[in-house]
């Protein structure tokens, strides 16, 4: 395979886990970072040994970086892709997919049109515990799933993040910002979701910096803080999900999958390890499943690389714009179903991503 050249616009806090990914993939070389501020970009290129800093417009007039990977703000996802994707690149952005439902459906039409790829995290469900529950319910060791839980359950970012102020507006929220990574991992379990309802509310209409440096500035809340969901998948399972910037504490699970012959518990879909246990119909307690694949530590960066191995074979990739729009689609109807007293019927759909393969050694994925 070649290895493809990458671009990163956005040199904030989330670039250096895929700055780290450089490290683990040949099938991509990051060559390039872009940033308003370039200081910044200078920073992170140093951390990481990268060669060149430069604006987002020069690094978009380089005929060689074949990916840009949109690491700015939610509100400005769209807008930058876009120019990615007219720049002739394939990209691959930070979750969400963008702030409305209309652009990410546009995203992904311009994507086509071009004949280019949209990715979009997460891609924590390539996670060796992730894929090790994939494989347990694909190859039906609970039976037939009927059912599903999962809690996104904090006091919100404003005690540690440096900037927090985004998460409490429109286009953040914990439906946007946590919401994609479990979403994303029960359309990867269970399928694609047919409707959604909710009721979400905002406790507290002010917060306080608590972090520095922006300690004790006032962040006004524009967008719901606590929303609690319910989901009906194509495949008949009902799944609930309750996401929440508004409680101190909780001893929930992350996930819970329920079948016909037995459960599931699920580790935290915000990363790729963790313990995954079963209890099957008739026995006494839980047993832990030994992990079936590997990529267990923080891999965020390999759907960059999926990417860039299906660019090359033709075949689909698994962190996909399709992926992505349909939890942008149930994540928004979840507002409106509460917004409206009324379910949200999806427009959209999306397959089930493929199934890594047993057996992979770190740094390679099937081409």
């Amino acid at each position: 395979m070649k290895t493809l050249k990458v671009g990163i616009i956005g040199t904030g806090n989330i670039s250096g886990a895929y700055l780290n990914s450089n490290k683990v993939f040949s099938v991509f070389d990051i060559v390039a970072l872009a940033d308003l501020d370039l200081d910044r970009a200078r920073a992170r290129a140093e951390e990481f040994s990268i060669g060149r800093v430069c604006t987002p417009s020069e690094l978009l007039a380089d005929p060689d970086i074949d990916i840009v990977i949109n690491l700015t703000i939610p509100a400005a996802h769209y807008s930058v892709s876009v120019d990615i994707l007219n720049a002739g690149k394939h990209v691959y952005l930070e979750k969400p997919l963008s702030v409305t439902r209309e652009e990410g459906a546009a995203l992904v039409a311009l994507a086509d049109a071009k004949g280019l790829r949209v990715g979009c995290a997460p891609d924590t469900f390539f996670g060796g515990s992730h894929q090790t529950v994939r494989k347990l319910v694909d190859d039906g060791w609970i039976g037939r799933p009927i059912a599903a839980t999962a809690f996104m359950l904090c006091h919100g970012h404003e005690s540690w993040h440096p900037a927090p102020e985004f998460y409490y507006k429109v286009g953040g929220g914990p439906m946007m910002d946590m919401g994609p990574y479990y979403l994303t991992a029960l359309v990867n379990i269970l399928g694609p979701i047919r409707r959604v309802t909710a009721s979400a509310t905002a406790t507290f209409q002010e917060r306080t910096i608590t972090s520095t440096p922006l300690k004790g500035t006032k962040i006004t809340v524009d967008t719901p803080t606590h929303i609690a969901g319910v989901m009906d998948f194509t495949s008949g399972a009902v799944g609930t999900l309750l996401t929440s910037f508004d409680v101190w504490s909780s001893e929930h699970r992350n996930i819970e999958i329920y079948g016909t012959e037995g459960t599931l518990i699920v580790p935290d879909p915000n990363g790729f390890g963790g313990e995954v246990k079963i209890k099957r119909a008739g026995a006494a307690d839980w047993s832990v499943v030994p992990l079936t694949h590997g990529y267990t530590d923080n891999s965020r960066g390999i759907g960059v690389a999926d990417m860039a191995y299906a660019i090359q074979s033709g075949r689909k990739h698994r962190a996909s714009g399709e992926l992505a729009n349909h939890v942008l689609e149930s994540m928004h109807g979840f507002l409106e179903a509460s917004a409206t007293d009324e379910h949200y019927r999806l427009k959209t759909t999306t397959e089930r991503p493929a199934a890594l393969p047993v057996g992979l050694t770190n740094g390679e994925l099937d081409a």
